[in-house]
């Protein structure tokens, strides 16, 4: 049969398809790798300590991502390599549920860290009193166990027999199994969607201070050209992250949904049952793997965006969102508006440019 993944119609597009995977793993390690090192080499420069929260975030999302890579795209390589089926690859099933197990843990702990990092940059922003006093990179890092330990416990649900993980479209990877309603994977959908939807609310939020900041200055009639311009870039960031983010989950979360509510048939990695189908029916259902295989590989561009998003394209970001949640707390008096307005007025522009960027390539 055409595209199942196993026999003929995996060695004919072995070729093409193993380019996939090796190409977003290779991505996926580098990257994240260089966030890693970035994010280390910040943490432990002196005057950090403002944004060592967000550092520990950035540093565990990267963290996740990369192991993530390093533990399922492999296997799919061998698998795509191998040209052989899944099922004399793995007879005891047990490489699947390790898959699948691992599917699941770094595909809802991004997820949650991401939903993390929103609020913590909310409370930055928002109550920055309240952010100064009660958050230390202690309690961000006591937040970040339990995401993991949370992960985790959900992902070792089948082993409870809540739930299962299967074979999926075409036979190199496994996941949980939508099959029969299946009560697990219409959890791990809410619970990403869930995710989403506090990211995006916490960025929006976000967002809606910082405009209502740059409003108030510009009545008072210091619009404080630089504090503007962190606010406005700081601005196009929490909007790129929530684009890739809902750009790369969300068909994901909502397939599973139709999965499991019986609008779209389970993508089944099994040739015999599929060669069991008539032609219309094999036509109809491959367009529809084709669409999930699809959606799985966005949630997987997601480990290769992050560290881009949040930090190697953005890098002067990082520190100007520290700069923004200052300013938010600190430039509310006349003395530091003074300070401002006498700084923007005597200041070249190109003279700052030239300053920033031998500072950031430092």
């Amino acid at each position: 049969p055409r595209g199942n993944g196993t026999g003929r119609g995996a060695e004919r597009g072995s070729a093409v398809s193993v380019a996939i995977p090796l190409t977003m793993m290779l991505t996926g390690i580098v990257g994240n790798a260089l966030a890693m090192l970035l994010v280390s080499r910040s943490y432990r420069a002196k005057g950090s300590r403002r944004k060592r929260s967000f550092l520990l975030c950035i540093g565990s999302l990267a963290l996740t991502d990369m192991l993530g890579q390093l533990l399922t795209s492999p296997i799919v390589i061998s698998v795509y390599l191998s040209g052989r089926p899944w099922a004399t690859m793995d007879p005891s099933g047990r490489l699947c549920d390790f898959f699948g197990f691992s599917m699941t843990v770094f595909g809802l702990c991004p997820l949650l860290i991401a939903s993390a990092m929103a609020v913590e940059r909310a409370l930055a922003i928002r109550a920055p009193h309240w952010y100064a006093s009660h958050m230390s990179p202690r309690a961000t890092e006591r937040g970040l166990v339990a995401i993991w330990a949370a992960g985790v416990a959900f992902a070792l649900l089948p082993l409870a027999g809540l739930g299962s993980y299967a074979l999926q479209w075409p036979g190199t990877w496994c996941f949980i199994s939508t099959a029969g309603g299946s009560a697990f994977a219409a959890a791990f959908a809410a619970l990403g969607l869930l995710a989403l939807v506090v990211t995006g609310a916490c960025n929006l939020a976000t967002i809606e201070a910082l405009v209502a900041r740059c409003r108030a200055k510009a009545r008072a009639a210091q619009p404080g050209q630089r504090w503007g311009r962190i606010a406005t870039e700081t601005l196009l960031q929490l909007l790129g992250i929530m684009c890739v983010l809902s750009a790369c989950w969300s068909p994901l979360l909502i397939t599973m949904l139709r999965m499991v509510s019986g609008q779209a048939g389970p993508c089944r990695g099994d040739a015999r049952r599929w060669e069991q189908q008539h032609e219309w029916q094999q036509e109809w259902q491959q367009q529809e793997c084709d669409l999930s295989l699809t959606a799985v590989r966005l949630a997987s561009l997601n480990q290769i965006l992050d560290p881009w998003v949040y930090l190697l394209l953005r890098r002067i970001l990082l520190r100007r969102f520290c700069q923004a949640a200052s300013a938010v707390s600190k430039c509310s008096n006349a003395e530091c508006r003074d300070r401002d307005r006498h700084r923007d007025r005597h200041r070249d522009g190109a003279i700052a440019l030239s300053h920033e960027i031998r500072r950031t390539a430092a």
